[in-house]
């Protein structure tokens, strides 16, 4: 009988669960994080689902897997997981998994208040803050983001027609921004938002063709921003983001946020360097920057967008998982659903 346990820290960035694993993954195959990445779907994707599903997870639930880092100038890698997928990048994982190795001793930076990580959409640099052992704020710079797709217009059959931009910060993401059939996410219900973000992700992908220019192995859209009027005066906007079919982040969202940058930027609305206070659906916020400009191998316009947000520990856990047991793999109650 198999049996694997899995320890882990658990915790959570600006509301939303982060669960990482730091012993008994498995061992992966590829030059990159993401060769290692699209290894690991395919071998070891009930890794996943065991530790992101029911009954050891829940609808919501997102982690990572911390790795030695693969490039000679990075602290660790991370591989991210939910229940969506594993995806090329997650910022808000991001935060979390930094936060927790620094507390937890995990990792000795090269360069202290500095620490760079290889993830699957490529390496992430981050600075962060410590007051004693605890870490009070990570502010990590993202992969190249950009807007790849202006005005896309689509008609979804619970608001009528919409124009949205894609945009991309480690994720593909269509924008809805206010406009004539949408007053904001404010006015709606989560699971409404929920039910038309699954609506706008097929309706996107069927309209357009959404693939990095750089990288045709990441592509299509899994993800949508609902965005609306900010809670605090002090805050610049707001968003809902819906990844597949279940989630609703309850973060402002890490990609979400730098695809934001990247879409506002692209438009003139963001200068570089000027901070944007990103609200999410329950009000904590992340803030974000464009650092700097760049150029994508394809010659599309792109940036370096940063991310800044604080996370918690909340435990340790170790979870088990035998082949005899029921549910061994995981579940969602939707797969068994109409």
């Amino acid at each position: 009988m198999s049996r694997f346990a899995f320890r882990c820290i658990e915790g959570h960035t600006e509301g939303m669960p982060v669960r990482m694993v730091v012993e008994g993954a498995p061992q992966l195959i590829g030059a990159t994080m993401n060769e290692r990445r699209l290894y690991f779907v395919e071998y070891f994707d009930w890794v996943r689902r065991a530790l992101m599903l029911e009954p050891r997870g829940h609808g919501q639930m997102s982690g990572t897997i911390f790795y030695p880092p693969i490039s000679d100038n990075a602290d660790f890698s991370l591989l991210f997981i939910e229940t969506s997928g594993c995806l090329p990048m997650c910022g808000h994982a991001t935060i979390g998994s930094i936060s927790f190795a620094l507390e937890s001793g995990l990792v000795v930076p090269k360069q202290e208040g500095r620490v760079v990580v290889d993830v699957p959409a490529g390496q992430v640099t981050a600075r962060y803050e410590m007051n004693a052992k605890r870490v009070t704020s990570v502010r990590f710079t993202n992969v190249p983001s950009f807007l790849l797709h202006r005005d896309v217009q689509i008609d979804v059959p619970q608001l009528g027609r919409l124009t949205v931009d894609i945009a991309y910060g480690g994720n593909f993401y269509p924008i809805v921004e206010v406009q004539e059939n949408y007053p904001g996410c404010e006015h709606f219900k989560p699971d409404r938002l929920l039910a038309m973000g699954r609506e706008v992700q097929k309706l996107v992908n069927e309209a357009v063709d959404v693939v990095h220019p750089d990288n045709p192995k990441i592509k299509g859209v899994k993800h949508c921003m609902w965005t609306g009027k900010p809670i605090a005066d002090d805050a610049h906007g707001r968003a809902v983001v819906i990844a597949g079919d279940f989630i609703i982040d309850r973060s402002p969202c890490g990609t979400g946020s730098s695809a934001r940058a990247a879409q506002r930027h692209a438009r003139g609305l963001l200068p570089v360097g000027q901070a944007y206070v990103h609200e999410s659906l329950i009000g904590s916020r992340f803030v974000a920057r464009v650092e700097g400009t760049t150029r994508l191998q394809s010659g599309l316009d792109a940036v370096f967008p940063s991310i800044e947000g604080r996370a918690w520990i909340t435990g340790r856990g170790e979870h088990f998982v035998e082949e005899a047991q029921p549910y061994a793999h995981g579940f969602s109650i939707e797969e068994f659903t109409a």
